[in-house]
């Protein structure tokens, strides 16, 4: 599933509307990144959002 191990965030969904007003279901996906992170002292690969690498919400691993 789409969502980001660190904060929680997942899909959204809404309508997608038309020049003429037609309205259709979609989905936004977070921008998930499949990174080393140091958790709990050892590292580890987990999907965080771009938003979390950004703020420095987790260490990366090297």
């Amino acid at each position: 599933m789409a969502k980001c191990e660190v904060c929680g965030k997942t899909m959204q969904t809404g309508m997608k509307v038309s020049h003429s007003h037609i309205r259709t279901k979609r989905k936004w996906k977070p921008n998930l990144q499949r990174v080393k992170v140091v958790v709990g002292g050892t590292p580890q690969r987990i999907h965080v959002c771009t938003r979390c690498l950004r703020s420095g919400k987790v260490q990366r691993a090297i």
